[in-house]
């Protein structure tokens, strides 16, 4: 399949993408992500791969839509921290620290 990424055309195909994805470790998913094989990738991290390129180069949506041409699963950006009434409740806890979400002293 033809697609163009960061204004460069790639000629990509399915098992391409699973062989150059062989062997390389998923980062920390933050994004969008796609699942190649039985492993979730930040498409960033795919892009970079298969392209070559500086992920500053392109759009993770640019990724995300070949992949999914290709027939990859492609995921959103995970939900964030689950917010109660007084705000998400990482902040709650770390208020409740010493030191923590109180007056500062000067």
């Amino acid at each position: 399949m033809r697609c163009v990424i960061a204004r460069y055309p790639f000629d990509l195909t399915k098992a391409g993408v699973l062989a150059s994805m062989k062997g390389i470790r998923p980062e920390l998913v933050t994004g969008e992500s796609v699942t190649i094989g039985r492993r979730r990738y930040p498409v960033k991290q795919v892009g970079r791969v298969i392209t070559r390129q500086d992920p500053r180069d392109f759009t993770a949506r640019e990724v995300s839509r070949a992949m999914t041409r290709l027939g990859f699963t492609c995921h959103g950006s995970p939900e964030g921290a689950p917010v109660g009434k007084d705000g998400p409740a990482v902040l709650r806890a770390a208020s409740a620290l010493p030191g923590g979400g109180g007056p500062v002293a000067v």
